[in-house]
């Protein structure tokens, strides 16, 4: 009997390794690159996001505002301050706010030499990010920063996007925000892309608000294995943000989480080559579509 007990013991621990490694498995994950490979290149940049394809990303993260005359450009803080010249080249505009300057205006700006002294980079339109990164391969992952300063941005957006169909194709795009009412808002307008929640839900909001999110995106810092199987049981994937670290990034894998955003996409790429960049798949294949 203590043979067969030493022989279970011995099954079990090896299951127990397979599963965990299985578990753990850095190729299953998608690799989103947040701002670009914004801990080489200045965030919400082309040359961000180039560099973020030659790292082995799966997916570019942007962050979208709108001009005061309704352009829509890519920037992260809603004032131009911290990521570009705007200081220096409109010293009686302060605040620097995007939506106080026209598309013109804010064109006249240098979106990278605060990065670096190799970099001199124009803001870039949503429209020329999607020319540009179009035929990348990659998918793209698009928040919607502070819709409310920005009355009508949703329908601005979808727009823009109908204007670029390739990227309405296999799910490729996937548009997020902090505003739930506000991706209410473009699932209305857009039902066919799939819409990402920014934040911690409840596990008791989850069933409401899977009726149109396929994605809920928190912190690392919230996510826990609980959390996502509650995730995955609504049928909603988990993308979880901002890792650069390669042991958080493992520990996240082992949790199950769907995607990593990260400033690092290389290091990612490092513990795994993923397979999704490779057979040129969306995001969201195989997810059951809402309307």
């Amino acid at each position: 009997m203590r043979r067969v007990g030493l022989v279970i013991t011995t099954i079990l621990a090896a299951l127990a390794v397979v599963t965990t490694t299985a578990a753990a498995d850095p190729s299953v994950v998608v690799n989103v690159a947040h701002r670009g490979a914004s801990a080489y290149a200045p965030e919400n940049t082309i040359a961000a996001f180039e560099l973020a394809a030659e790292q082995g990303a799966d997916m570019f993260e942007l962050d979208v505002q709108e001009t005061r005359d309704h352009e829509l450009v890519l920037m992260h803080d809603t004032t131009l301050s911290r990521t570009t010249d705007a200081e220096t080249v409109f010293p009686g505009q302060s605040p620097w706010r995007v939506g106080d300057l026209t598309f013109s205006q804010i064109r006249e700006l240098d979106a990278g030499s605060w990065f670096g002294s190799d970099f001199h980079e124009p803001v870039p339109s949503l429209g020329e990010t999607l020319s540009a990164m179009q035929g990348s391969g990659l998918g793209l992952l698009l928040e919607i920063k502070s819709p409310d300063l920005y009355p009508g941005i949703e329908a601005r957006v979808a727009d823009e996007l109908l204007r670029n169909p390739l990227w309405l194709t296999g799910n490729r795009v996937v548009v997020q925000s902090f505003d739930w009412d506000s991706m209410r808002t473009f699932h209305e307008e857009l039902p066919q892309v799939p819409i990402g929640l920014l934040g911690t839900p409840k596990a008791a909001e989850l069933d409401d608000l899977a009726t149109f999110a396929d994605e809920i995106n928190p912190p690392y810092a919230d996510v826990t294995p609980s959390y996502v199987r509650s995730v995955h049981d609504e049928g909603m994937q988990i993308f979880t943000w901002t890792l650069d670290d390669p042991g958080d990034m493992s520990r996240m894998i082992s949790y199950g989480v769907d995607g990593i955003i990260t400033n690092k996409p290389d290091v990612l790429s490092d513990l795994a080559v993923t397979p999704l960049r490779r057979a040129g798949r969306g995001k969201a294949e195989g997810k059951v579509s809402k309307s």
